[in-house]
């Protein structure tokens, strides 16, 4: 055996690598990384520090294998730098809840990982990693420190590094001596020190010399070596900087005590205790399954996954296992980079699947048999276009097993595409068969356009993942990231990015339209597979199948169907608000004396803060201009004209630009009509949400807002109905809360802003003025949205004091409603959420916060969300059960639009007075209450006219 030889086989058995890591850099860093999308469990619990964390630890592992490793944390304060110096390290903010929440699952896992958790009271973790690093080299220890923190350079010798993971797609970086004496232009690393005592830290709070940044503190290093030397030959400097540095002196020589990391804090370096053992896996499994980390156990599995004579597995042949994709260590990389790379996620490449393409009738038959023999299947299609209206099937894929799908093409031939609809009819058709989709509402548009009937129980996995975790995401791919680390095949790498230059998916080659629509099913099977258990773990089952599937259904019908559009109406509209919007700058110009640029916020914040002096405290962006948004705008309203008159430019402007010339565009062409799409997965609160075009946003509280519903018509032949649901919040909370005397006024019929008004001004009922009315209305629904004094003071005008009684009187007058409130907050921070009538949950993540604005937030949510979310479950299923009335009896009325309490139907003459009674019927009844729910119905050539 050659000497070479021998040097590599005694360096292997005595492999002695210590990897300390700064636990918070990697906590930290894990979470911010998923700051825009942050990883939340179905019961709302932020989970991206934990998993950042731990991700990164197992891909540490994975890549590097160790053979000695511990996990290093701060407790308490630094003692020992406090008391030289009170302010060290005050500039921090707080950490965030979730990170306080995190740490001590990060220590369980830790401790089922065998990985040791190290710390020292009144100690940093620099101090510890400096101790145990310096203790180990004399052990003969290689040490790796895995930090970013520039600090840490100071303890670099040849046996002790930084390592420095990945940043912005780099390497991975090590740092030894030399790398330590290029970066800080410096002859050794120890005087490290004296450049942090010299320009100081912001993020520590080390004050330094004055004057002295970056590139003068590499220039005195240099010339002086240390800071004793510099301040000892102050002489030398010239001009100002002289003097800031002598002042600065003592200053100088405090900083270096604070900048070094200590290597005496009283802790001992036992190498046995740091050896890189197998972790519990069994107890790994059962955190993992309680904070839902689906893949992360298989991907710490493999890390430890030793070959046949008991070594660690090579990288090359790692790379080989088809189950996982490896990465590379990221925690220091910016934001967007970590939103993908915070862990190792498998892809198509690096996973067992089998996904075929069925390309004959014969096979197709087979396929059909395969599939009708399943209990559920998903299915996804693939469409020409992402508009329903006129998108063409291009395939269809199905699957029931994770890693098995299968492909089904269709011709660009619409005669062929049917006959091979006709051959799945069975599938789609068959009763007792779940069909599963993403999106279902879409691929049910798509299909019913080809009269495809789809029977049996529907599983929509968008849907179901909005009902556990209603105020994250729900794209397919992202969820696929977060519960299955895994990424899919995205679609513009099959077609192109968005945009004219785009691609079909109907000219994609066939082995690509395979692999991509297979997975997209393969991927929506497995999450169903996770979230149809978590339904019922959640008591959500009932809600997602007797309402949101069916409504889904009866959405898809009346997105379908679609509303007419009266051009000529909103060609009239237009030129009136161009007339008025004219008019209402001249007055503006008027009163402010001088021409300007009214969409310039900048122009606009100048006129009315600089010059009119509107507000002595008007706040100012970050860029220095002035804030004029509405909510600015808002509270100034009541004392200024011209503010009521910028306010109102700005309606009639959205109007004009939003609506009135935007909707012609929005004409489908092939009906017609005007076609938007309900939401059913945007609004926490279960409100269903309008877009392409929003219908629910048109201003209706300005006449000029109402004039807009008239370009909404019927057909010949037919009318408009309008229902509308009365105060439907009020009688929930007053039904939820149990309040008599809001229930009675509303059981007498009486107008309850008028009631309300008439007790808290203890006056008689008829002596109530119209502004007493608006204040006590402002009150009513301002109570449901957590309204204090000082927003009831902006939005009626009274002073703080005179809101302040109001309210108070409120709940003197309604004293089982501040009860119920209570009994709300205690409620939601004991379970962590709110529930509405038919069990739907809002989880409140922030209500236990220490953070009184973000916990504010929580609790006003808290009130709100079950009387919204109320609302919202009783519109739904009278709709639901409106559309089932009209299938039974046969009626050629459609249900269009739904916005917010209101539903537009249009109806054939001789079906007005029928569908009235029915449609009032069917929304007054729809749950089972004390408070009558009341309904205004309304008939119409047009909008404006039936409401």
């Amino acid at each position: 055996m050659e000497n070479s030889d021998i040097k590599k086989e005694e360096i292997s058995k005595t492999d002695k690598r210590l990897y300390l890591i700064d636990a918070y850099a990697m906590i930290f860093r894990g979470y911010y990384a998923l700051i825009r999308s942050p990883r939340l469990t179905s019961t709302g619990m932020d989970t991206s520090a934990i998993f950042g964390f731990t991700n990164s630890l197992i891909e540490l592992i994975r890549r590097e294998k160790p053979s000695h490793l511990a996990v290093v944390f701060d407790v308490g304060e630094s003692t020992v730098r406090t008391v030289d110096f009170a302010e060290y390290k005050a500039n921090r903010s707080e950490t965030p809840e979730a990170i306080k929440l995190s740490i001590p699952y990060i220590h369980r896992i830790l401790e089922a990982m065998h990985v040791p958790s190290l710390s020292v009271q009144g100690y940093e973790a620099d101090d510890v990693i400096g101790t145990i690093a310096c203790k180990a080299e004399k052990e003969g220890y290689d040490v790796f420190m895995v930090t970013p923190d520039k600090d840490f350079a100071q303890l670099v010798t040849e046996k002790i590094k930084i390592y420095k993971p990945s940043m912005k797609g780099s390497e991975i970086e090590i740092l030894g001596v030399e790398e330590v004496k290029a970066k800080f232009e410096i002859e050794d690393p120890k005087q490290v020190i004296d450049f942090l005592a010299m320009m100081g830290d912001a993020v520590d709070n080390i004050p330094g010399l004055q004057g002295v940044g970056e590139k003068t503190a590499k220039k005195f290093l240099k010339e002086y070596g240390s800071i004793e030397n510099l301040l000892a030959n102050t002489a030398d400097i010239k001009g100002k900087l002289k003097e800031k540095v002598e002042a600065s002196a003592e200053m100088g020589i405090l900083s270096k005590k604070l900048a070094t990391i200590l290597c005496d804090a009283p802790i001992e370096f036992k190498q046995e205790q740091y050896d890189l053992d197998e972790p519990n896996f069994e107890l790994v499994k059962e955190i993992f399954d309680e904070i839902e980390f689906r893949r992360l156990y298989e991907n710490l599995y493999r890390a430890f996954q030793k070959s046949e004579d008991g070594s660690p597995k090579s990288e090359e042949k790692k790379a080989t296992t088809p189950a996982i994709q490896t990465g590379q260590l990221d925690l220091f990389a910016n934001f967007e980079e970590l939103d993908h790379a915070t862990t190792t996620k498998n892809t198509i490449e690096g996973t067992d699947h089998l996904y075929q393409f069925v390309d004959s009738d014969k096979a197709l038959y087979t396929l059909v048999k395969n599939l009708c023999a399943q209990k559920a299947v998903c299915f996804d299609t693939e469409t020409t276009s992402l508009n329903e209206i006129e998108a063409e099937l291009v395939g269809i894929s199905f699957s029931y097993k994770k890693g098995l799908a299968y492909y089904v093409p269709f011709p660009k031939d619409q005669a062929e595409v049917l006959k091979k609809l006709e051959i799945l009819a069975p599938f789609f058709e068959k009763e007792d068969l779940i069909k599963i989709a993403h999106n279902f509402k879409y691929d049910f548009k798509v299909l019913q356009k080809y009269n495809v009937k789809i029977k049996g129980n529907l599983f929509d996995t968008m849907i179901a993942h909005y009902l556990l975790n209603p105020d994250g995401r729900h794209g397919m791919d992202y969820l696929s990231e977060m519960y299955l680390d895994y990424i899919p095949v995205s679609i513009e790498s099959i077609i192109g990015k968005k945009g004219k230059d785009q691609g079909n998916f109907r000219d994609v080659e066939l082995s690509e339209q395979t692999r991509y629509a297979a997975e997209d099913a393969d991927v929506t099977f497995q999450l169903y597979e996770l979230f149809a258990p978590q339904l019922k773990k959640e008591s959500l089952e009932d809600l997602f199948y007797k309402v949101e599937m069916p409504l889904m259904l009866v959405l898809a019908k009346m997105e379908l169907t679609g509303i007419s559009i009266d051009k000529t109406w909103l060609e009239k509209e237009s030129i009136d608000l161009e007339k008025d919007l004219r008019e209402l700058e001249s007055k503006i110009f008027e009163i402010s004396g001088e021409e300007f640029n009214m969409n310039s916020p900048k122009q606009l914040g100048e006129v009315l803060f600089d010059k009119m002096q509107l507000d002595p405290k008007a706040k100012k962006t970050k860029t220095g201009q002035y804030k004029t948004g509405e909510d600015i705008l808002q509270k100034l309203a009541h004392d200024n004209e011209i503010i009521q008159y910028i306010l109102k430019y700005r309606t009639y402007q959205k109007l004009k630009s939003t609506y009135v010339d935007a909707l012609p565009t929005q004409i489908e062409p092939k009906t017609n009509r005007v076609h938007t799409n309900f939401s059913q997965t945007t609004a926490a609160t279960g409100r269903l949400s309008s877009v392409n075009p929003n219908l629910q946003n048109i201003p209706i509280r300005t006449e000029r807002g109402q004039q807009i519903r008239g370009a909404f018509v019927a057909n010949d032949g037919f009318e408009l109905i309008s229902a509308d649901y009365s105060q439907i919040e009020l009688r929930l909370i007053a039904e939820i809360s149990g309040e008599e005397v809001m229930i009675k006024a509303f059981q007498n019929g009486e107008d309850i802003h008028a009631s309300t008004a008439a007790k808290l001004y203890d006056i008689p009922l008829e002596e109530v003025t119209k502004t007493q009315r608006s204040n006590a209305k402002t009150v009513n629904f301002g109570i449901i949205y957590g309204q204090g004094a000082f927003g009831l003071a902006e939005q009626t005008g009274l002073s703080r004091k005179e809101a302040k009684e109001m309210i108070e009187n409120y709940f003197a007058t309604y004293p089982q409603l501040k009860i119920y409130m209570a009994s709300q907050l205690e409620s939601a921070k004991e379970m962590g959420y709110v529930s509405t009538i038919l069990g739907r949950k809002r989880h409140l993540k922030d209500i236990n916060s220490n953070n009184f604005v973000v916990r504010g937030q929580a609790e006003r949510n808290a009130v709100n969300a079950p009387i919204q979310g109320s609302a919202a479950d009783v519109i739904k299923i009278a709709m639901i059960n409106i559309d089932k009335k009209i299938t039974e009896e046969n009626l050629k009325s459609k249900m269009l639009l739904q916005v917010h309490d209101e539903l537009i139907f249009e109806v054939p003459t001789d079906e007005v007075a029928q569908m009235k009674t029915l449609i009032k019927t069917e929304m007054e009844n729809a749950v089972e209450t004390k408070v009558p729910l009341l309904v205004e119905v309304g008939e119409g050539k047009n909008w404006l006219e039936a409401h």
